[in-house]
């Protein structure tokens, strides 16, 4: 027999790292190849990781609830193995690597990850003033894991540097300082609301974001009028032939779409020592369900007309409510657009999408006074909400762009636009 390590794996583009929301097996158990042994959640998708081999269940390393690096090891399963030296050989490996209850020598001891910490270890840290540099971790390369922080806490450790202030450094090189915080006191008819694994991740996708881009905003005022008639004449008879809804997000879509095309600079992401600058134009848009947000991706959005972009954004929508949506619909997106009009929203600051360059929110369209040759006429007006990543675009550049979009839309009819 031999023993073979299941790791987790990469669901996606710019995915780090995943949370075991839920274990499907457990010790002991006999699974065969390709069968799930638990259910994953990363900021960009849920999942279930099948397994590699056909085997019996050895060891589950990672708890429910833990996030853990794309790469670390998850479980072990024994399996059947037809050389022997071979099979000595993966178990003095698997041992090696999985065995949490001795202590390595100082001499082949491994911090390697010794200062990557998942979202959870952070907010146990700060919760509970932790300075992580006391805590010996029994994860993969020194990692810390949960599990070590609640030993940490329980040993009464935690007292002995609770006035030292602590630091963290991130794999970007650059140091987070935790504030000291204190959990706030429950009162009387106060509701605790367990935070999800996808309200986690979403969390730490966001707090990444923030941190990593100096984001920066622009808004243009856009003159819909035209647009308005236009949908407003076609929906019922388009309703009637597609089977699905002709909303105005295809409209602005193919606006963004257009003029993408004409500055490509806008679809690029940071790469560290160089931005890249992407071909495709796949737009991610914004589907929210109760507790969550997730971001498909229409693909080739320039090539699409706007029948065939509404229809995506059904059918994504529909998926994500379901929940039957996949890895590959939640992969490739270059810029993202997101509708926020659709609460009623005039005017909202978006956090980039990590690793695009810039965000787009289209917010709700309202009657309002303009004044045109001199005279006040009422108009159909939007607001379109840019925030963009200042290390790859400037304010020229991202101007010009949302001028641009301006343009396409205000000339928006049914004498000059075609839906098919």
């Amino acid at each position: 027999m031999a023993i073979e390590q299941i790791k987790m794996p990469q669901l996606g583009e710019s995915v780090t790292e995943g949370t075991i929301s839920n274990w499907l097996v457990s010790i002991g158990d006999k699974v065969n190849k390709y069968e799930p042994l638990a259910e994953v959640t990363t900021d960009k998708v849920n999942a279930e990781i099948p397994s590699s081999f056909s085997g019996i269940i050895k060891e589950l390393i990672a708890e429910e609830g833990q996030t853990l690096a794309v790469g670390e090891i998850i479980c072990t399963i024994e399996v059947e193995e037809d050389e022997p030296k071979k099979v000595e050989v993966d178990k003095l490996a698997a041992n090696k690597s999985i065995s949490s209850n001795s202590e390595p020598s100082s001499h082949d001891k491994d911090d390697s990850n010794k200062k990557r910490y998942s979202p959870a270890v952070l907010r146990i840290a700060q919760e509970h003033e932790i300075n992580l540099d006391l805590v010996n971790g029994t994860g993969a390369g020194g990692r810390i894991t949960r599990k070590d922080l609640m030993n940490f806490i329980e040993s009464g450790a935690i007292e002995e540097q609770q006035n030292r202030k602590p630091v963290i450094e991130q794999p970007s090189n650059q140091a987070i300082e935790l504030p000291k915080t204190q959990t706030p006191r429950i009162h009387q008819g106060d509701i605790e609301i367990p935070v999800t694994a996808v309200r986690k991740t979403i969390a730490a996708n966001m707090v990444r974001s923030k941190h990593e881009a100096p984001h920066a905003w622009m808004m243009i005022e856009v003159d819909v009028t035209n647009l308005v008639e236009y949908r407003n004449k076609v929906k019922n008879e388009f309703k009637k032939k597609e089977g699905y809804n002709l909303t105005f997000f295809p409209f602005f879509l193919k606006a963004v779409a257009k003029a993408l095309k004409e500055f490509p600079q806008i679809n690029s992401m940071w790469a560290g020592d160089k931005i890249i600058q992407r071909n495709e134009i796949n737009i991610s848009i914004a589907v929210a369900t109760d507790d969550s947000l997730f971001v498909p991706v229409i693909k080739a959005v320039d090539e699409k007309t706007i029948k065939g972009i509404a229809r995506d954004i059904t059918e994504l929508a529909a998926k994500v409510r379901s929940g039957k949506i996949s890895i590959e619909d939640m992969q490739g997106g270059t810029f993202t657009v997101n509708n926020t009009g659709s609460f009623g929203s005039v005017q909202s600051m978006g956090i980039i999408n990590h690793p695009q360059a810039a965000i787009l929110q289209v917010e709700t369209i309202v009657k309002r006074p303009v004044i045109i040759n001199g005279m006040i006429a009422i108009r159909d007006m939007v607001n379109l909400c840019l925030s963009l990543d200042h290390r790859v675009l400037d304010g020229v550049i991202c101007g010009r762009f949302l001028a641009r979009v301006k343009e396409i839309l205000e000339s928006t009819s049914d004498e000059n636009t075609s839906i098919y």
